[in-house]
């Protein structure tokens, strides 16, 4: 019996994953499911699955926690920079020294192009490289931008009575549901035949920021306009927000932005150059399903907002 351990969940892509997982697997005595927050853990323990406490700033002890599983999901970690790099290298020195055979990792698009001004970037193509130079086998699911962060961003805009404003231009995103990459990481881990695998996770069409508002209005009723700024006055809204620089700083509670701005207005300016307009059918060939449409998920907002920030960085 494969062992398969997913981590992470206790956030919210992990815990979508989670669920997944065990709508697809009939044998729960193959899953593994590890996160920082017991609580969380427990609502898994309590159906029959395994679940393990786990903290991945800290290397002492996390290759027993690893021991047993063939396969590792390993989680991308919600902070950015030398902390996360550090993070995930803990889980792949600990996972080999485990005897994990194979780790599925969620990257982000492009994230191998030396181009691609993304902050983000930096934290995948590193820890990408380091998955490859381990030896172990490895399935990269390199996803679009969640469709959910604009979609709460469109209604924040809505609520203030101005144009949605930000530095993408008329760069174009193939945007992808949070619950998609959920699917493709469960997916991805009941794998049998992907070795050596960079799978594109995309939605099903590619978008300008005009095109993704024009589709919000045409379902809400609303009549928003999309406004093209400079990344710098970009930055100055999210500073109006109260959104942090960079991940070391204060997250609000409930914030509709929980994301750092550096790594929101550099990933606006790798749209804008095209560096994200990456458009592939993997996710249907992964999952045997399509991906969902913005359109859908305006028709269903109340299930596709952003959602609150999980982060364990100490």
């Amino acid at each position: 019996m494969t062992k398969l351990l997913l981590t992470g969940v206790d956030g919210n892509l992990g815990g979508l994953a989670a669920d997944y997982l065990l709508e697809l697997t009939e044998d729960k005595d193959s899953l593994i499911f590890g996160g920082y927050s017991q609580k969380a853990l427990n609502k898994y323990r309590q159906t029959g699955v395994e679940t393990r406490q786990m903290n991945f700033n800290h290397v002492e002890g996390l290759a027993e926690k690893f021991a047993g599983a063939d396969r590792l999901a390993l989680i991308s970690m919600p902070f950015v920079g030398v902390k996360r790099q550090a993070a995930h290298k803990n889980v792949i020195d600990a996972a080999k020294a485990a005897g994990v055979k194979k780790i599925i990792y969620t990257s982000l698009v492009n994230a191998s192009d030396p181009t691609n001004p993304s902050v983000e970037k930096i934290d995948h193509a590193y820890t990408e490289n380091y998955i490859k130079d381990s030896g172990l086998d490895y399935i990269f699911l390199r996803n679009s931008q969640y469709a959910e962060a604009m979609i709460t961003n469109y209604f924040t805009f809505v609520r203030a009575g101005t144009p949605l404003a930000n530095s993408q231009g008329s760069g174009k995103m193939a945007y992808i549901s949070r619950k998609d990459c959920a699917k493709a990481v469960a997916h991805a881990l009941l794998a049998d035949h992907l070795h050596f695998s960079i799978q594109n996770i995309n939605g099903p069409e590619l978008l300008t920021m005009a095109e993704f508002v024009q589709i919000g209005n045409e379902v809400t009723g609303n009549s928003l306009s999309y406004q093209a700024i400079t990344d710098e006055e970009n930055y100055a809204v999210f500073d109006a927000m109260g959104v942090p620089r960079t991940t070391d700083g204060e997250f609000k509670e409930d914030s509709e932005a929980p994301f750092s701005s550096e790594g929101m207005v550099t990933f606006a300016q790798a749209i804008r150059e095209g560096k994200m307009a990456v458009f592939t059918d993997d996710f249907e060939k992964l999952t045997g399903d399509r991906a969902l449409t913005v359109r859908y998920m305006f028709e269903h907002e109340a299930d596709f907002q952003v959602g609150q920030r999980h982060s364990e960085d100490n």
